[in-house]
């Protein structure tokens, strides 16, 4: 057996930037078969039923909704199915929660995976010092969304051991709920593996190159898959938020059916449903039955998808992120917002009838973790808002770039004493360049909005400018009043 030494150092910063990012584990193996098959397949509009539902074997139903009942603004009201109720949390996150550990060591792990096993099972024999520790997962989304005001649920699953504790205690602190997946009558011990927190080891070697490793990388199955079916109480969560966030990493810990079934309860309640892929997409696409259907139902079904141009042109095979947008809203039967996330040079937000970019802030990059977790999270709040859509993509931007000057993710996503600071200083990194050949396409829409530094504002019949100066002076007093409602509540 391969031996090596672990060396417990604090990183010198808690995460290096991703551009920097060596891989070294692969996707879990139920996510690694080659088949080709069409990401878009045909969901059939009949009465919604979860009831009969099993983890596996799923029966893609969805609500009796008209496929045309959409709104080119992506106001949060355009949608008011029957059943809906009062909803007094504006963001609940599904699954993906997880504790990362983060730890320096002399190199990174062999490829052979019985090694990396058995390496990872030397790191988990005993648990390092706090220190080490930092909330990850959906955890980021939900810290950065509560910092900026909104109220958030987290769904999922903590062990009972030191790991969950840090976890609730992390979410409390930071004025999150938890609500657990688990069903009180769930015939499952409790002091099995199967049950305990998911760890995320993050390890960094000299190079500062990283690599990733869980037990979900080593099983064919979900971390979760003694869960069957949603709780009374998960339901409950669902129904009293505004959205629910699901991300392609929740299939590492719930069964597609699970996902699929809240998926289809966010649907009949009312409650809008933001979807980020995430690396996951492409593998999810090339997976069992039961996930390729439950990935085709998110993307259908989601009001707001949220995607990396590489992740938009991987799941649509276009290579413009305008173009794979708008391919993914014309399969969409819900989606009224698609996001594309261009790094550094910022990010699209794409409408039936309009594209808005705006370009990211000028900052100095300490380390990208958690910027896309913080940039979903002011996504959240504009769409929530009702903001204009401009102004959403210069909050997120400002979110996901405050972030970049902290190291790492958890509770170092970016305060709102960092963003309004950042508004303030009002320095946009713009390339105009760039933006001009992503549209010079025919785009077949009404309106193209564009955020710029330039004070005046103006059209030139084809694109709207809009003053960074302008978007400032309407978003600083909103964010002010989180703010000081933050402080009082704390």
């Amino acid at each position: 057996m391969h031996h090596c030494t672990v060396t417990l150092k604090p990183p010198p910063p808690h995460h290096v930037s991703s551009s920097r990012s060596h891989l070294i584990f692969p996707p879990s193996p139920r996510l690694t078969k080659s088949q080709s098959h069409p990401i878009f397949t045909p969901i059939y509009i009949r009465a919604h039923s979860v009831s009969n539902r099993t983890a596996r074997g799923l029966d893609v139903s969805v609500s009796k909704h008209s496929p045309n009942a959409r709104a080119p603004n992506g106001s949060l009201h355009d949608w008011k199915p029957k059943n809906v109720g009062v909803k007094d949390v504006d963001v609940a996150t599904l699954g993906n929660l997880c504790v990362d550990i983060v730890l320096n060591v002399p190199k990174l792990p062999p490829p052979d995976v019985h090694d990396r096993k058995s390496y990872m099972d030397r790191l988990s024999a005993s648990p390092p010092d706090k220190q080490y520790w930092e909330a990850g997962g959906n955890c980021n989304m939900a810290i950065a969304a509560a910092r900026l005001g909104l109220k958030c649920i987290a769904i999922g699953h903590v062990g009972n051991e030191v790991y969950g504790q840090f976890l609730l205690d992390v979410l409390q602190d930071e004025g999150i709920s938890m609500v657990g997946v688990s069903d009180n009558n769930t015939n499952v011990d409790s002091s099995s593996a199967t049950y305990e927190t998911l760890l995320c080891w993050v390890l960094v070697d000299p190079l500062q190159r990283h690599g990733f490793c869980s037990r979900a990388d080593f099983s064919k199955e979900p971390a979760f898959s003694w869960m069957s079916k949603l709780s009374g109480q998960v339901k409950t969560a669902i129904k009293q938020s505004k959205i629910l966030f699901c991300n392609g990493y929740g299939f590492d810990e719930l069964s597609p059916g699970v996902i699929a079934a809240a998926v289809e309860y966010a649907v009949d309640v009312g409650t809008a449903i933001f979807f980020d892929p995430g690396p996951r997409g492409k593998s999810l696409s090339a997976g069992t039955t039961d996930e390729r259907e439950a990935l085709n139902l998110l993307l259908r079904m989601s009001d707001v998808l949220l995607l990396t141009s590489d992740e938009a042109e991987s799941l649509t095979s276009i290579k413009n992120p305008i173009l794979a947008g708008q391919e993914l809203l014309k399969q969409g039967v819900h989606t009224k917002w698609v996001i594309v996330k261009m790094g550094p040079r910022g990010s699209i937000l794409i409408t039936r009838s309009s594209i808005s970019f705006a370009p990211t802030f000028e900052v100095n990059v300490v380390d990208t973790v958690g910027c896309g977790d913080s940039f979903v999270a002011a996504i959240a709040y504009g769409f929530i808002h009702n903001m204009p859509m401009v102004n959403t993509l210069a909050i997120a931007n400002a979110v996901g770039a405050a972030t970049a000057t902290g190291c790492g993710a958890g509770r170092n996503v970016a305060t709102l004493d960092k963003v309004i600071e950042l508004i303030r200083a009002s320095n946009l990194k713009e390339d105009d360049k760039f933006w001009n050949e992503l549209v010079d396409e025919n785009l077949g829409v009404e309106e193209i909005t564009s955020l710029s530094n330039l004070v005046i504002n103006g059209s030139d019949n084809r694109l709207n400018c809009v003053s960074l100066q302008k978007v400032v002076s309407e978003l600083l007093p909103k964010l002010k009043s989180a703010q000081l409602e933050r402080k009082v509540s704390f």
